[in-house]
């Protein structure tokens, strides 16, 4: 679920006190870092932070070591981390400059405060405390104001001093690449026991302004494959469908479809990668039908077909043959996620619905009931900005932009029947075997 190869950003809004409104605080080294009932919490950048206003040209990148290169005054590094209760936070940074001073302003939510920092700093560098009123996401930018040497500084941690309980934010640096991609989350169906499913069918719409770069929605996805689409760039979207190799042997190519690019991928797993550029659209309902069967000689046969409204046919993507298989489709389920790393804290969405599946006998069943469930980042509590539920009759799945409810793993969801199989003459697909 990890191969592929702005943004609206939604925060919690968090209740501070009344003296937000008021000109930014200056930070003294007299300032107290916490009291004795206080536990500190130390947040690394490398795993919590982002550019989330990136300058074009701008050096700033978020490092193993931190925030590093930070040199114009138009960046924005946002930094997150989640309470569970409401309490007082006391903030500060490890945060130096290796030649000159510089002066920069740390927001916390909306609270604005003003520090200095010079190479003879005693670490760490004080900023301030701020109330907060309910639990959610906590959201620390740091911008620039003026400095004398070649850096803003460097700026490895943010130190929290709370009494507040359940902060939760990334840990584990083995991991701080998953993490900062955020949670993947998953819609899992269960057909009737006993079933040969032969065709899987579901239906797939990206909200407008959910279409964020980076993020892969995928309809149909099964054992050893899945398939879905794509915003790989702010120029380019691809519908693609891929499957794995099996553990003996090399999954091949059969045929694809007009304009269809194929090749390898390794990475996590190996296995064969089928792509179409095309420019779908938000707001737009697609629809995916896969179809898995054997071949008769020790291996299954995996197709996709992709069905765009403004195209207004069937367009064929590819048969791939895995060897040593013999199979129908089986562990059918969709997911929600983001394979770009640096825009992990963008959030995003899309609703999946109409989901049915025909067996080999040729009798089709429609998937009403859907098990919600996310990936190590989520069940290990390093992100909580997800979610999955059923709004207007349809299943749906949002990750990203450190919203503040998660919706708890393994609920299971249902939605109303729509009791009309689709409306498909299989053998008039394009490419279509028998």
């Amino acid at each position: 679920m990890r191969f592929g190869f702005f943004p609206l950003l939604y925060v919690c809004a968090l209740s501070l006190t009344a003296s937000h409104l008021t000109k930014p605080t200056v930070a003294t080294q007299a300032f107290s870092l916490s009291t004795a009932t206080d536990t500190t919490r130390t947040i690394a950048l490398a795993g919590n932070a982002f550019i989330t206003k990136p300058v074009p040209g701008g050096t700033e990148v978020i490092t193993k070591q931190g925030l590093k290169k930070w040199t114009d005054p138009e960046s924005v590094t946002s930094v997150y981390f989640r309470v569970g209760t409401a309490g007082k936070l006391t903030v500060s940074l490890r945060a130096k400059v290796t030649s000159g001073s510089s002066r920069i302003k740390v927001t916390i939510n909306d609270k604005p405060f003003i520090i200095n920092l010079t190479s003879a700093d005693k670490q760490p560098v004080p900023v301030g405390s701020v109330t907060i009123r309910r639990p959610g996401y906590i959201k620390v930018d740091l911008q620039g104001i003026s400095k004398t040497g070649d850096s803003f500084g460097d700026v490895s941690d943010l130190l929290i001093a709370s009494s507040v309980a359940d902060v939760v934010f990334a840990t584990d640096p083995a991991n701080y690449y998953w993490s900062r991609r955020g949670p993947s989350v998953h819609l899992k169906y269960t057909p009737p026991s006993g079933t040969n499913v032969e065709w899987f069918y579901n239906e797939l719409t990206v909200p407008p302004g959910e279409d964020k770069i980076g993020s892969y929605y995928m309809a149909n996805g099964f054992t050893g494959g899945y398939f879905g689409i794509q915003v790989n760039s702010p120029t380019e979207r691809r519908v693609l469908f891929s499957v794995w190799d099996p553990s003996d042997g090399k999954t091949t190519l059969v045929r694809k479809g007009a304009n269809v690019t194929d090749n390898g991928f390794d990475g996590e797993g190996t296995g064969g990668q089928s792509y179409l550029r095309y420019n779908w659209q938000a707001g737009t309902s697609y629809k995916f039908l896969t179809q898995g069967k054997p071949d008769g000689s020790g291996n299954t046969l995996f197709s996709s077909w992709f069905y765009a409204p403004e195209v207004g046919h069937w367009q064929f993507m590819a048969t791939w043959k895995k060897p040593n298989t013999s199979t129908y489709l089986t562990g059918l389920y969709s997911f929600l996620e983001n394979f770009i790393d640096n825009v992990g804290y963008t959030e995003r969405k899309a609703f999946y619905t109409n989901q049915w599946v025909r067996s080999s006998a040729g009798a089709w069943t429609e998937l009403t009931t859907a098990t919600f469930t996310g990936d190590a980042t989520a069940k290990n509590r390093q992100r909580l900005d997800y979610a999955g539920g059923v709004e207007q009759g349809q299943f749906f799945l949002r990750n990203g932009g450190f919203f503040a409810q998660p919706v708890p793993l393994n609920t299971p969801f249902n939605r109303s029947a729509t009791g009309q199989p689709p409306a498909i003459d299989l053998n008039k697909l394009p490419e279509v075997q028998p």
